[in-house]
């Protein structure tokens, strides 16, 4: 199954998080036991995702290196990259998924050192707070056990002007219809765009033409597939069709034209 082509979250619940935490981790989410084998394959997204394995091996492949996940391993990964994770029959995985830069801005971890890599969980969170969420009786009580850990830990980080000012581009960036290039940001927030590079790479990991170039195209892409017909590429920053279909090109590796029925040309 891929990612925003496929209906994958049929195959998974989804809670959303506390409106505090909601600037920092975009959901919560746990595989519902299927029967059979399949797999996930997800495009870039730079949004670091926790897997707390409730249930057998697995393995997962980053940019086509698999990498083989014990029963009871639980990992951290940037989704920088083109990702696939393998289920097996009784796969059952709960899921923390951040924001980019949610990870640092709650946990003070810098998502830098997860690019390209699979880092184990403990590392990050607490032993024994793994532990509860896996004893925990349902996925509710899972989320909850989560939530107030993290509402925790956010409460003793500091907060770190970086990390603010780059959310606060990207959601003006998102809030402006994505129109803005990142020339223009910079003179809207009255600093240079070199200093933006710079803060993007410090936060994120990536550069803000890439990471906005991300954006846009799983928007773009999420929106053509939700309304079809009524998808107006111009709405996302695009100038046309046929820019559209390039730029998801790129982003997905393959002509868009194999999976979906062209759009009409403006």
């Amino acid at each position: 199954m891929k990612e925003i082509f496929d209906p994958i979250r049929n195959n998974y619940n989804f809670a959303q998080p506390d409106e505090e935490l909601a600037p920092y981790v975009e959901f919560f989410s746990e595989s519902i036991i299927n029967d059979s084998a399949f797999s996930v394959e997800m495009f870039p997204s730079w949004t670091p995702t926790a897997y707390i394995n409730l249930g057998k091996p697995y393995s997962v492949s980053l940019d086509s290196r698999v990498h083989y996940i014990p029963a009871h391993t639980d990992i951290l990964l940037l989704r920088d990259c083109a990702t696939i994770r393998h289920n097996p029959p009784g796969d059952c995985i709960f899921t923390i998924k951040f924001r980019p830069g949610g990870l640092e801005a709650i946990m003070g971890v810098s998502q830098l050192q997860l690019k390209g890599k699979i880092f184990s969980l403990d590392k990050v969170f607490l032993p024994e707070i793994i532990d509860h969420i896996k004893t925990a009786s349902s996925f509710n009580a899972r989320t909850m056990l989560a939530e107030q850990y993290l509402l925790k830990s956010k409460q003793r980080s500091v907060d770190d002007h970086y990390s603010t000012l780059v959310k606060d581009i990207t959601d003006h960036y998102l809030q402006n219809n994505m129109q803005y290039n990142v020339s223009q940001l910079a003179e809207q927030y009255f600093i240079t765009s070199k200093s933006i590079n710079r803060y993007f790479h410090r936060v994120i990991g990536v550069n803000p033409k890439d990471y906005f170039s991300i954006l846009r195209t799983r928007a773009a892409l999420t929106a053509y597939f939700d309304k079809n017909q009524l998808f107006n590429p111009c709405n996302f920053g695009y100038y046309d069709n046929s820019h559209f279909y390039k730029d998801a090109a790129r982003f997905t590796g393959f002509p868009l034209s194999s999976v979906i029925k062209p759009l009409v040309q403006n």
